[in-house]
């Protein structure tokens, strides 16, 4: 999502996610606190768990509009954090799953997390692994690979959903598994979307013709077998960098499992080059109807920056809604 833009350089911290490799640490050095145990978490952690004995700098990490960011850099390597001080634990907590699903996979490169937890005065924190970012967002044609690899080794049994709902931008999004992917992607994403629009601006017109698209854009996925894969959720420019070796790093997901073909609905702002699709058709194919298909993923987005930032993105949302009616004969 445009307006949210996230980590800067590193990752994040969940305490369940303890599978997950240890960072490299540096040979202990003798303890010493920079603040009382137990008033302040983030310090908490990173020297005790953390391994560190010295937390030698703090600095903030600009670009995010919902979390403050900071780099710790201690004398057992940096960690990010991000901090939140009018909300719980449950958004972080969404996303250190979303970033361990996605490690696991062993394919793209993410901030792998670590811990997740409530700060004392109110809000959440998480702790992350920093990454130190190179100059570019990285290969275009070894993007798509990596991407595409994550979505063939990400696959759900449950079906299509998450274990728990998380956030696109700031707008809740709903997860309860389903196992028919045209229901889920009505339902869950485009009819939450098109309700919010109905409560928020009193937009009945978008909301009647969304509704009415909904109901009828089954033929949409005909002859189509669609695979439940792990998606990063938001992927557009801000979300995408490079590590120092120029290899792609993704961050700030919003993940679930659905249609890998979904994974684009970002791509108007997120500058996918030629190369960059064509390396990732050669790992998952181009199933028969993708073209027609693609606008009814930008849809999802469409809206939602609508129902954040205001009318600005209605008549795209409208625009697509209109032509795929015509289209259905709807």
């Amino acid at each position: 999502m445009v307006g949210h833009v996230g980590v800067i350089s590193s990752g994040s911290c969940f305490s369940a996610l303890s599978r997950l490799p240890r960072l490299a640490f540096t040979e202990r050095k003798p303890f010493a606190t920079v603040a009382a145990m137990g008033d302040d978490p983030v310090r908490e952690w990173i020297l005790s768990e953390g391994k560190a004995t010295r937390i030698t700098r703090i600095s903030p990490v600009g670009g995010g509009c919902i979390n403050s960011a900071s780099r710790y850099d201690t004398d057992a390597g940096s960690f990010f954090v991000k901090t939140n001080r009018r909300i719980g634990p449950s958004m972080f907590e969404a996303e250190a799953l979303g970033l361990g699903a996605m490690y696991d996979t062993g394919t793209i490169r993410v901030p792998r997390p670590f811990k997740v937890g409530p700060l004392p005065t109110g809000g959440s924190f998480i702790i992350m692994e920093f990454i130190e970012f190179g100059a570019s967002r990285g290969n275009q044609p070894v993007l798509g690979k990596k991407l595409a690899e994550m979505h063939k080794a990400g696959k759900s049994a449950k079906g299509f959903g998450f274990d728990v709902d998380n956030t696109i931008g700031s707008t809740p999004q709903i997860n309860t598994w389903s196992s028919d992917w045209v229901q889920f992607y009505g339902e869950r994403r485009l009819g939450y979307q098109l309700k919010l629009a109905l409560e928020q601006y009193g937009d009945r017109s978008i909301y009647d013709k969304g509704r009415r698209l909904v109901k009828s854009m089954g033929p949409l996925f005909e002859g189509v077998v669609i695979e439940p894969c792990l998606l990063h959720g938001d992927l557009w420019s801000g979300n995408i960098s490079s590590d120092k070796n120029g290899e792609p790093v993704i961050l700030d997901p919003a993940c679930y499992y659905g249609h890998n073909e979904a994974e684009f609905g970002m791509s108007w702002c997120a500058g996918f080059a030629g190369a960059f699709y064509d390396a990732y058709f050669e790992v998952m194919p181009k199933q028969p109807g993708y073209e027609n298909r693609r606008e009814i993923y930008l849809l999802y987005h469409y809206l939602n920056h609508y129902n954040l930032f205001g009318s600005g993105y209605r008549s795209s949302a409208m625009s697509i809604i209109d032509d795929y009616l015509r289209m259905l004969n709807a």
